[in-house]
């Protein structure tokens, strides 16, 4: 019974995919065609979409409920989509209210910030853009190093990768432990004061577990003031509950959710009979997506079918809604490279669940006992998505 359920669920979902292709006015780029439209063209206004604020004071930003990661487009998917597929659906995303776009050196590496900085060229001041340093040349499995030479260095590629003169959001990838966090807030400090960098931001290594990681963002902010906190979050993974969303709070610090939907676990696109590329799929190391575990944890997906069912809502979309009712700071980065997807995820920016409904389904979340963890021994230092 249980193995039917789950085919049953996996067919509506496909059905409704399709149904939303057909309805939502992506006509435009019709199956198939490679042309990459004009962005904002005159036929086509953007449209005004809620915003939310990052940061506080001068520190903040004020962007779109959701942002867009754009690391699947050419990094860790198993697949690379078509180049110029990714570039018009980047440039449809802006077009359909988005601002901010993330990416990181790591992710390629380098080959997604080129993708990114085509796509949004036209666009640019309109638009925020993401990125990361932490890596030695880019490249997690070799170690870290945010030293300020390298900081320098990486600034100064990803601004020609992402053809612009300034990095609206730049994030310290993961914490290098050999570099005080002092030094890597004030070389991004003196960045921001040159004009290179507008806003700071860090993202996950132990935040959510250790005093040391709070302590890190704690000693970051004192020296310049962190816009946001980049780590995973979702119904599958809680973890900034313990501590880190709290911190964000009192110090004023935006937060942005990566994985949102769990690597397309939540949305049930993926199940137990899923096959990676081990060469280009970061999913090949983690225990939460083996066959097993997926169908262990298959109950969480259940509960949001349900409460979607009676609301007129997909699974992924009462996933993000869940979050956005969370916390009025907190800006989740979905990933995709469907056009019938990153509408069905814009779209949960308009729902609104009560206090009743929000406290009524995080009890039924919380009573799932979630199996697998998330990263294996030491994967923290891999690129976050």
């Amino acid at each position: 019974m249980e193995n039917n359920n789950r085919r049953h669920f996996l067919k509506a979902g496909l059905l409704s995919g399709l149904a939303l292709c057909a309805s939502s006015g992506f006509g435009n780029i019709p199956a198939g065609n490679t042309d990459i439209p004009a962005a904002n063209s005159e036929k086509e206004k953007p449209k005004k979409s809620l915003t939310r604020v990052l940061g506080k004071g001068a520190h903040s930003i004020e962007v779109s409920a959701l942002g867009l990661g754009c690391m699947g487009m050419s990094y860790h998917r198993s697949f690379i989509p078509d180049r110029k597929a990714m570039i018009a659906l980047i440039r449809k995303s802006a077009d359909l209210g988005v601002n901010l776009f993330d990416t990181a050196e790591a992710y390629g590496p380098v080959l997604n910030e080129k993708l990114v900085g085509e796509a949004l060229e036209p666009i640019r001041k309109e638009i925020l853009v993401c990125t990361k340093f932490g890596f030695i040349d880019g490249r997690p499995e070799i170690g870290l190093d945010s030293s300020p030479k390298r900081i320098r260095q990486v600034v100064e590629n990803s601004l020609k990768n992402l053809r612009t003169d300034y990095i609206d959001l730049l994030y310290q990838h993961r914490i290098d432990p050999k570099i005080p966090m002092e030094e890597v807030a004030g070389t991004v400090k003196d960045l921001i004061a040159e004009g290179k960098v507008k806003h700071f931001g860090l993202s996950e290594r132990d935040f959510n577990t250790s005093a040391d990681g709070l302590d890190a963002i704690r000693k970051a902010h004192a020296v310049q003031p962190v816009t946001a906190i980049q780590s995973e979050y979702s119904v599958m993974t809680r973890n900034p509950e313990h501590g880190v969303l709290d911190l964000c709070e009192d110090l004023g610090i935006g937060f942005v959710p990566y994985s949102p939907l769990s690597r397309g676990l939540i949305s049930g696109y993926i199940n137990e009979r899923t096959t990676y590329n081990p060469a280009n799929d970061n999913r090949t190391s983690l225990p939460r997506y083996e066959p097993a575990n997926i169908i262990a944890n298959w109950g969480i997906i259940d509960i949001l079918k349900e409460f979607g069912d009676h609301r007129g809502i997909t699974v992924a979309q009462v996933a993000l809604t869940w979050l956005l009712s969370n916390k009025p700071f907190i800006v989740p980065v979905p990933g995709t490279t469907k056009l019938a997807h990153l509408q069905e995820n814009l779209w949960s920016a308009d729902y609104q669940f009560s206090a009743k409904e929000f406290k009524e389904l995080t009890q039924k979340l919380s009573s799932v006992k979630i199996v697998g963890e998330r990263y294996t021994t030491g994967y923290p230092q891999q690129p976050n998505k």
